[in-house]
């Protein structure tokens, strides 16, 4: 399945999980999404089902993967392949301390030779394509040097696509989430990056807030794509004219209430197939309606009053009450 990386969905630990893609899905055909990092060892050791099973109306849809033994990592992109995944993405960029004790993620990029060999290994065993997923550096890594030659190793093994969070991880010190905002932006370096090596496809990533401020920089610098991360999640109707925009779709946009209905939908299939909670699938969607009024009621009732809820029924009443609220208040504006 061939598809164009113009824009992306970042890969979200305990976010981008089957229901979020899934919703995402029902505003962009277009965009490209990822799962949560997975590793190596959860697929082949932990419960393989409920980690990698998904909706087939996600595609394309990339399996994230992190690890640094190439044996586990290419056993885990086979049953990855298996299960119908559009691609493969190796994790070089978590900072977390749970994945450096691992020794896998941002880490990985002091250690070149070790990520080519991971991937010569799994593309000896899977079919799909695999990209890499990094920073411009790490620690006290020359941003131009040590980036250039780990993206030169890299790629001498037949990756054509990286996806690059245009800040360093500074992996002492630092959590995840301070590491996604005090490490400065370097928008520069990235662009440097493609114009040394326009043979392959880079995808920008890190502080971009709006379609436009994305499109921006693959103008600027002759990017192939960028990604979006957690302003998605807050604000996810964005995605809504993604297609329109960025792969010149001429579909239809969804409404919010189309898309909500079509959830609730999704929710009582859901509640008949699995073992499930609702708030497991309306956690995602807590932002649908931000900075509309009744914004705050909605997202109080999809957090608290899920709790005992059997179907999608909840959905459809907070959905039926803020559209309501949002007409009254319009005719009372007027």
């Amino acid at each position: 399945m061939a598809f164009d990386e113009k824009f992306s969905v970042a890969p979200m630990m305990e976010w981008t999980d089957k229901h979020c893609r899934y919703f995402f899905r029902l505003m962009s055909n277009c965009s490209t999404l990822y799962t949560e990092m997975i590793s190596a060892d959860a697929i082949i050791f932990g419960p393989r089902e409920k980690l990698l099973n998904f909706n087939k109306e996600e595609l394309p849809c990339i399996l994230q993967l992190g690890g640094n033994n190439p044996k586990k990592l290419a056993l885990a992109a086979q049953y990855g392949q298996d299960y119908g995944y559009s691609k493969i993405n190796l994790n070089i960029g978590c900072p977390s301390n749970r994945v450096q004790n691992g020794a896998f993620g941002a880490c990985l990029m002091k250690n070149p030779k070790l990520v080519a060999e991971c991937v010569k290994i799994i593309k000896n065993n899977c079919q799909i394509p695999i990209t890499i997923k990094c920073r411009i550096g790490v620690d006290d890594m020359h941003e131009v040097q040590g980036l250039d030659e780990f993206i030169d190793e890299v790629s001498e093994n037949g990756i054509d696509l990286f996806v690059i969070h245009a800040r360093k991880a500074l992996l002492n010190g630092l959590s995840p989430k301070q590491n996604r905002e005090i490490p400065p932006l370097n928008y520069n370096r990235v662009g440097l990056l493609k114009k040394r090596r326009p043979d392959l496809k880079i995808v920008i990533n890190g502080g971009i807030k709006s379609i436009k401020e994305g499109q921006d920089l693959v103008n600027k610098f002759a990017l192939d794509g960028f990604m979006i991360g957690r302003e998605v999640y807050k604000n996810p109707y964005i995605l809504s004219s993604m297609d329109r925009i960025v792969f010149n779709s001429e579909e239809k946009i969804k409404s919010r209430y189309k898309v909500a209905m079509e959830m609730a939908d999704y929710i009582d299939k859901f509640m008949k197939k699995e073992e499930g909670r609702v708030h497991a699938v309306t956690r995602h969607i807590l932002g649908l309606y931000n900075s509309l009024p009744g914004a705050k009621e909605w997202r109080r009732v999809l957090s608290e009053d899920t709790r005992f809820s059997k179907n999608g029924d909840i959905l459809r009443l907070a959905t039926d009450n803020i559209e309501e609220f949002i007409h009254t208040r319009s005719l009372i504006l007027a």
